[in-house]
């Protein structure tokens, strides 16, 4: 009997299992540098709106007057990126496993900057609708650099490629809405530069410029530097990733599979639909959140907010950035390597709620005292804070919804269904909470606080869903 059992171990067990096999593979710096380069322009084009967008539509006279309805609209146009991205996320990513990776990138890079320069353009609702509309119709970026960074890596050392991710968008968060709010009205701030009466006709248009310009020179390095990353397009062979583990399921497919797996199929797998069920909720309650903070600090203290100016908002955000920035880049990691995805991952998602029970407390104690004080600046730390600790969460989810591909050929499609998920939840965020926010004030609904018990509803779902996740095994991770 002991026999028998030390055969069948014998058996399953690699015969050459030496230390050599779990040797960490070196990042590709100068492939994976590129690629978080791209990427960087996501943020700095999406994100440069949210400290002057309340103002902007205030100004357009577009809520007659009532700032409570001002939530309306901004949400509206924050959401229509995500809507017209979730429409397309998934045309582009599936194109990528066929045509490649590098004209998928092209294009949307070209689309984001033409649309920021109309955005820019733009005095009436309806024009600031259409190019935020092109900038998300024409990219599907984001998966298909998932794509590129799954294909670059491998199973030793993907988790370290998809930590940095959090840490490219926190620095564009950061850095996008500091441009955004200093650079509007540029004609009140420095008369000298910008006299003409172009400036006072269009406002908004230098952070929609500098935007722009950030991501031509994108499309220049893509177009130049960048490196097919599709194994069946390009010429020489990279890092080999081992795709399949947590997505074994779907038709028993491997990685000798030449094609990418049906999308139907894909949608019926369990194991495959879990990761992006918990990307989707995740991106949902963080949009949420992201579109709340600039318009509860900007509305006015007798609604219930902060009354904070632009300016101070956009430093707020680039102060949370640079320091989110810096611990996903010093401990995020480790700290992976240290307690495994699944643990961090469940562990991450709870730090939304100190972030949700900030907002009730700060506009009790600003409708109190009826000014911004020590007690306040001490809770915006405390919300920050804890944001920071939520971005570990989006390192992980990218390797458990990469590790669910059936097969290499199919991770852009797997990349795509992730994407679309998230974008229809972060479609719905923006305008849904930030109407929930307005309306909640108009009408003082659970005293004005209805929007975050609904957030808090979407956190216990989270949590949920995360308990669900596999617990990747150590050769997996």
């Amino acid at each position: 009997m002991v026999l028998v059992t030390k055969m069948a171990i014998d058996e399953n067990t690699p015969l050459l299992e030496s230390p050599q096999a779990k040797t960490k593979t070196p990042l590709p710096k100068i492939q994976l540098g590129l690629t978080l380069f791209i990427l960087f322009s996501q943020p700095m084009s999406s994100q440069y709106i949210f400290p002057f967008i309340n103002q902007l539509i205030r100004e357009l006279g577009i809520t007659g007057g009532d700032d409570r309805k001002i939530g309306y609209y901004a949400g509206v146009i924050e959401s229509l990126f995500f809507v017209t991205q979730a429409l397309t996320a998934l045309y582009w990513s599936r194109l990528s496993d066929y045509v490649g990776r590098k004209p998928i990138l092209l294009v949307g890079l070209a689309g984001l900057s033409i649309s920021n320069l109309c955005f820019g353009l733009s005095r009436v609702f309806w024009a600031l609708v259409a190019s935020r509309c092109i900038a998300g119709a024409l990219n599907g970026n984001v998966g298909v650099m998932k794509s590129v960074i799954g294909e670059i890596t491998d199973t030793t050392n993907m988790a370290r490629a998809f930590a940095l991710i959090p840490i490219v968008f926190t620095f564009g968060a950061s850095i996008a809405p500091l441009f955004g709010g200093a650079l509007v009205k540029p004609h009140e701030h420095w008369p000298k530069l910008f006299s003409g009466s172009f400036w006072v006709q269009y406002p908004y248009f230098l952070p929609s410029l500098v935007s722009a310009s950030f991501t031509a020179l994108s499309f220049l390095i893509t177009a130049l530097f960048l490196k097919e990353s599709l194994p069946s397009k390009r010429r020489k062979k990279g890092p080999q990733l081992e795709i399949g583990s947590a997505g074994a399921q779907v038709g028993n497919p491997s990685n000798e599979d030449t094609s990418p797996v049906p999308i139907r199929t894909l949608l019926k797998t369990y194991s495959v639909m879990i990761p992006v069920a918990n990307h989707g909720t995740l991106g949902l309650v963080d949009i949420g959140l992201f579109a709340l903070v600039p318009l509860f600090y900007a509305t006015p203290v007798e609604v219930g907010g902060l009354g904070l100016p632009p300016f101070t908002i956009g430093v707020i955000m680039t102060a949370y950035g640079t320091c989110n920035g810096l611990f996903q880049m010093l401990f995020t990691a480790r700290v992976i390597e240290r307690y495994g995805e699944r643990r961090v991952f469940c562990s991450a998602v709870l730090a939304f709620l100190p972030i949700i029970a900030t907002f009730p407390t700060m506009s009790w104690i600003i409708q109190t005292r009826k000014q911004v004080g020590l007690a306040i600046w001490a809770l915006v730390f405390v919300q920050l804070l804890s944001w920071v600790m939520v971005s570990m969460a989006y390192a992980v989810i990218f390797v458990f919804v990469t590790k669910a591909a059936p097969n290499k050929y199919s991770l852009g499609t797997m990349n795509g269904l992730s994407q679309t998920t998230t974008s229809i939840a972060r479609s719905m965020g923006p305008a849904t909470f930030t109407s929930l926010f307005a309306f909640s004030k108009e009408y003082n609904l659970l005293g004005g606080n209805l929007v975050y018990v609904v957030l808090l509803l979407l956190l216990c779902l989270l949590v949920f869903l995360s308990r669900r996740l596999p617990e990747l095994k150590k050769d997996e991770q």
